[in-house]
């Protein structure tokens, strides 16, 4: 079976500067290359979930702008519907990636024509939404048409997931319509103020999670692996050991390839999370964000 996933989120191209380290206050230090990739957290998702086999559409803005129709390409080569995309005054996100030697990076995000989706946009995205399996949203666009879209989505029994990132403080009303919320363990730290770094506060900032109203959560923990709770039951999944070249888009591969797999009674939970953190793995051995997300087929035969 096929799995419907609709993502509301972000379009931005990536500007990736690589240097040997993060430079200190006032120190200029060279680069040792610079190239652009088409990124930001909604694409990014988004295509991980149709290379992973969803049946996947898109629900966002961009400029009208040579960047622009870069990113509609790229969504369009990947077999992610494009039909909900509008075009906006502002120019295309855009996202700034000093990639530090170490595979380690920070991230500049300029919004752009992200910030501009409304709550028309996603009445206008009502049927899209409607016929979805699974919504998806992240916080790279404005947090109060995701809140309205997750409402519609309840309405029709679609199975909602809230990737809260960049990390800020959710409202009730979004928590409330949240199926799952899959922070990282920062993100997790600022959403409950517990600091995650073993089993016990694990569980307690998913308990705390769920009392805020998400009713199912997935921490990602980098290379460490994952932690989930599903209702009452609780498992952890080790990541996969490879040596890391570029992790920008590690965590939205995830969560992209975690759609295309996951039952919507989340009855494969533990099986899901294995496929998609191989998904990850693999997109870290490259470069890019992108360029980088593997086929289904990849992620089956490095499983193998």
């Amino acid at each position: 079976m096929v799995n419907n996933v609709t993502v509301l989120g972000s379009l931005n191209v990536d500007t990736i500067l690589r240097i040997a380290r993060l430079p200190k206050p006032g120190e200029t230090m060279p680069m040792s290359d610079k190239n652009n990739a088409g990124g930001g957290k909604g694409a990014n998702q988004a295509i991980a979930a149709a290379r992973c086999g969803a049946s996947t559409a898109f629900i966002g803005k961009i400029g009208d702008d040579e960047n622009g129709k870069m990113m509609l390409g790229l969504l369009n080569e990947s077999n992610v519907s494009t039909e909900y995309v509008e075009t906006s005054s502002e120019g295309t996100g855009q996202a700034f990636i000093l990639l530090q030697d170490s595979g380690e990076n920070s991230i500049l995000i300029y919004g752009g024509a992200n910030q501009t989706i409304s709550d028309e946009d996603i009445e206008n995205a009502r049927e899209v939404i409607c016929s979805a399996d699974f919504l998806v949203t992240q916080f790279e666009t404005p947090i109060l048409p995701a809140a309205k879209a997750f409402e519609i989505a309840k309405e029709s029994g679609v199975v909602t997931i809230l990737n809260p990132a960049p990390a800020k403080q959710v409202p009730q009303e979004l928590l409330q319509h949240t199926d799952l919320i899959t922070p990282n363990e920062t993100e997790a730290e600022i959403l409950t103020g517990v600091h995650v770094d073993n089993p016990a506060s694990q569980h307690e900032a998913a308990v705390k999670l769920q009392e805020l109203g998400a009713k199912n959560v997935i921490i990602t923990l980098g290379s460490k692996g994952a932690f989930y709770r599903v209702g009452e039951k609780e498992g952890f999944v080790p990541a996969f050991k490879v040596r890391a070249i570029d992790t920008t888009a590690a965590g939205d591969t995830f969560l992209g390839a975690l759609s295309s797999q996951l039952k919507k009674d989340f009855s494969n939970i533990e099986e899901a999370i294995v496929f998609a953190s191989r998904a990850s793995s693999l997109a870290v051995q490259k470069l890019g964000a992108i360029p980088s997300i593997p086929t289904k087929k990849a992620v089956e035969d490095a499983l193998k």
